[in-house]
Order: structure tokens, then sequence, then C-alpha cells
């Protein structure tokens, strides 16, 4: 893919399985990376695992605490400010009942899965409009499509990420600068052992859908070539399923409302 050839890639939530996957494969491509999650150790496994792990920076940082963020990246401006291509992936999921869930839970994920995305933008933004170019990718999720089950508090912090999305691209329409909303389905990864329940501790099992879902190295695959295509949104993984559900929640909602009440979601 020359696409990713010597790009300065920042991908966050790089530790482990989507991040990791796509941070395999863009220095595959030949990028140059930047990867972030919280977990230092576990960052530079991934560094070493990388082809030309010479190329490959590793910058620890936690999307919840947004003034750290900015901390972070001005202590680390001179690499920061040259990326081209950043990839939001860090998040956390949630496994329960909204009546039963405490809102320190709900507060947490918008901490997570929004803020804390919409404040690594807002720090690279001006760079990217002062070179006219640059792309934003966010993993959101199917769930940032319609409403699920038992994951209120996640499906609302990706519809906020899509609505600001969706928003700044119009704002950057007369510019170089691309915006890709990437939606998973069912991935295998560990993001369903991680995610909160309703007291904010783990749920610590995998969740059926999720051990059989598709290879988070194919996603990357998949996902890095829509990037490279200037995607708008790109759905994946369970993708007719998941492309029946986006269609049939737009074109006949009180149809939709009824399957996803009585789907089996976990």
């Amino acid at each position: 893919m020359k696409f990713y050839k010597e790009k300065k890639v920042w991908i966050t939530g790089a530790s482990s399985g989507i991040g990791k996957a796509l941070a395999l494969q863009c220095a595959e491509y030949g990028a140059h990376l930047i990867l972030s999650a919280r977990n230092q150790s576990k960052l530079e496994e991934v560094k070493i695992l990388c082809t030309q792990a010479s190329k490959v920076d590793v910058i620890a940082l936690d999307l919840a605490d947004h003034d750290g963020l900015e901390k972070v990246f001005n202590q680390n401006k001179s690499l920061l400010s040259q990326v081209d291509i950043l990839i939001n992936n860090g998040g956390i999921s949630q496994r329960s009942f909204a009546h039963k869930t405490d809102f320190e839970v709900y507060k947490k994920l918008m901490e997570v899965n929004y803020l804390g995305t919409v404040k690594l933008t807002l720090l690279l933004l001006p760079y990217f409009m002062k070179r006219n170019q640059g792309t934003f990718v966010a993993v959101s999720s199917s769930a940032g499509k319609f409403g699920v089950p038992v994951r209120s508090g996640y499906s609302g912090s990706k519809f906020a990420l899509h609505g600001f999305y969706e928003a700044l691209r119009a704002e950057l329409s007369q510019t170089n600068i691309k915006i890709t909303l990437v939606c998973p389905g069912f991935i295998h990864t560990d993001i369903s052992k991680n995610a909160l329940t309703e007291d904010g501790s783990a749920q610590g099992t995998m969740d059926e859908a999720q051990a059989n879902g598709m290879s988070p190295h194919v996603m990357a695959k998949k996902t890095l070539n829509a990037v490279a295509k200037g995607k708008a949104e790109f759905l994946v993984g369970g993708f007719k399923e998941t492309k029946m559900a986006v269609w049939v929640s737009r074109h006949f909602p009180s149809l939709f409302r009824k399957i996803i009440a009585k789907s089996k979601v976990t």
C-alpha cells in the first residue's frame, strides 16, 4: 500500500486487538508509527513485532485524562505535530442494563470513547489545517449506527463520535483533510472481556459473537484499504449482517426497533 509508505501514523489503543493489528499492518506498509495506550510495556512488545521497529515511537497516554493528553502532546510536539494520519482506536465497551448501571460508568465511557478522542483530534487539527492535509480515522462501531441493548452508554458514546466527525467533515469540506469513520461489527478481540459492567468492573468473559468474529488482522487490512481510498464511512466485520441492520434501521425504523428489542446481543 503505497499510500502509507513513509507516512507518520499515530494509533491509539495500539497495545492489543484492533490497534495492534493496525500497527503491524501499517508497519508492513512502510509507515512511521507512533503507538499509544496506557500500558507502556505492552506497547514496547508491539513495537518489537513491527517491521522496522526503528521507525516506531511509543508514547503512553490515558484517554480519560484530558489535561494529561494535552501535556503529552506538548511534550512530544515536534513529533506529533508532523503526524499525517491519526487513528483514534482506543476505547472501552459496556455490557449492562441501563437501569442497573452506575452513572460513573456512563461518565467513563464518554470520557474515553468520546472526549478523549475529541481532545486528540483538536490538538492535532491546527497542524492539519496549517498543512492543508491529513487524515482522521475514528474506529467507532455498528453500535454507533443504532442503539444496542446492554450497550446504552457505549452506543451513546459512539453516536457522539459520529455527530462530532460528521460536523467536522462538513466544516473541512473545502480542505484536503479527510475523515473516515470505521464501524466494526464483531471482531475477535478482548473488547467484551474488558467491557464495563454495571458497577464499572470488567466483564471478564468473551461474548460468543465476539469469539466468532472477524480476525483483527483481516479487519486491519480492510480498514486501511478503505482509509487509503478516502471512504467517509466503512462497515466491517459481519459485513452483510451489519450492512443489513444499518439499512433496515434507516429505512424501516419501526421494524428495526422490534427486531433489535428481541435480538440476542451478547
